[in-house]
Order: structure tokens, then C-alpha cells, then sequence
């Protein structure tokens, strides 16, 4: 990771934690395509954040990457106009009432899009959890997003890499704060991990989001919005 980085995680551990989350680490480019559920949320003057689409007219990020919103769907390469892009404005703004930027508590957030998305080939939602159960340790996930690739090498293609639920017991060695509102995974024989130009982007676990990217430090595991625990709140939203 690069040095102001890791010098930002000594002097503020939580400012640091979105600091160090803009790259896929230890991936590889995603097949064109291949994943058509993903968002590009492009934010004014501050950069950018992943997402993915939920329903047609709703996407799901994380609360920290709240800003003045455009969200592209159908991209692979992001600085390219592909024609499988959809360019979608943000009616409402539903960040989770009870977020917390100091703990990273209900990092959470739904994007009411200004018109329904097209379903095709290139984009597509993807199914949330059906139940609030806890994912079994050593779970297969899938992590994915645009941004830089390792500390000096950027991509604006999608690039992906594959992960593995940590135990909550193991997990809070390193995140001593951890709430059942979050899921660690990541690697623990390479270095795989997500970072903040893929926050708000999803935990696929079986072909479910599980988990919204959140935050973590300078190496695995990382740590996730726990989308289960949520479902109640995510489904008085969109019936709204």
C-alpha cells in the first residue's frame, strides 16, 4: 500500500479505512460483462464508488460514498462509451438513519434511480438474502470493482478477485468494534482484498450480495456491510 496511506492508518485509523480501500488486490480483469448487476457511481468532485442494482430503479452502495451521485450501468470499461451503458441520475438518497462515519456502523445505502433501468444482456439485478442467517466460515465470495490494480497501476476496466468468509471469532482479533451488522473475508494466504474505488460495491456469495463493501485496513481480511441484517429496513425503503 502506498506510504501516506499507512502513514494515515497510524494518525487515524478510521479516516485511513476508506483511504485504503481504492483498489482490487491480487485480481484479475472480469470477463466483459460478466457481472451486470455492477454500478459505477460516479461522484461529483470526489471520485468514485462501486454499487449494484437490487431492482430496476434501486441500487445499493455504501452510506460513505454518499455524494452528488451518477450512476453507469452496462460498463466494463469505464472510460470508453460502450454502448451497453446506462447512465442513470439519483432521485432520493436513502442512507441508513443510524450510519455512523466514526465507527462504520450501517454502512449502508439505497439509490432510487431517476427511471428504470433496461434489463438486458448487460445489466441485470442481482437477489439479496432471503434470511438473516450468518455465512458459514471458509464461504466462496466474489468481490468486484474499477480502480487502481496494485499502488501504481490504474485500470478502468472491471477487474475481479475471489475471497473467503472469516469467522466472526477470528475476525474481531482485528476489528475489535465488529457488530453483527458486518462479515469480514478476504484471504489468508494472499493478499485479496477490496479497497474505496470498489466501496459500495457487492459481496457475491452464490450468486447472492451478501455484502457491501466497507471498509479495512492495510491487508485482508476487509470488512463488509452485512446485507441480511438489514433486510427489513432495505424493504421498507423500496416499498416507499
Amino acid at each position: 500500500m502506498p506510504l501516506p496511506a499507512l502513514l494515515l492508518l497510524l494518525c487515524c485509523p478510521w479516516a485511513s479505512a476508506r483511504a485504503l480501500r481504492d483498489q482490487i488486490v491480487g485480481g484479475h480483469e472480469a470477463r466483459p460483462h460478466s457481472h451486470p448487476y455492477m454500478a459505477y457511481l460516479k461522484i461529483a468532485g470526489l471520485g468514485a464508488c462501486g454499487g449494484f442494482l437490487v431492482a430496476p430503479d434501486w441500487v445499493m452502495s455504501a452510506a460513505h460514498c454518499m455524494g452528488n451521485i451518477t450512476v453507469i450501468l452496462g460498463a466494463h470499461d469505464i472510460r470508453e462509451p460502450e454502448k451497453s451503458q446506462q447512465v442513470r441520475g439519483v432521485l432520493k438518497y436513502h442512507e441508513h438513519p443510524e450510519y455512523d462515519p466514526s465507527t462504520m456502523y450501517n454502512d449502508i445505502m439505497l439509490l432510487q434511480l431517476t427511471s428504470k433501468a433496461t434489463l438486458n444482456d448487460y445489466v441485470q439485478t442481482i437477489p439479496l438474502p432471503k434470511s438473516g442467517s450468518d455465512l458459514p466460515t471458509g464461504t466462496k465470495c466474489l468481490i468486484a470493482g474499477w480502480g487502481l490494480i496494485d499502488e501504481d497501476r490504474a485500470t478502468n476496466k472491471l477487474f475481479e478477485t475471489k475471497v473467503s468468509i472469516y469467522s466472526r471469532r477470528k475476525c474481531v482479533l482485528f476489528y475489535p468494534h465488529l457488530d453483527s451488522g458486518m462479515v469480514c473475508a478476504g484471504s489468508f494466504h494472499q493478499l485479496k482484498d477490496s479497497s474505496q474505488g470498489d466501496s459500495g460495491g457487492p459481496l457475491v456469495c452464490n450468486k447472492v450480495a451478501q455484502g457491501v463493501v466497507s471498509f479495512g485496513y492495510d491487508s485482508p481480511p476487509g470488512v463488509y456491510t452485512r446485507i441480511s441484517n438489514y433486510l427489513p429496513w432495505i424493504k421498507k425503503v423500496m416499498k416507499k
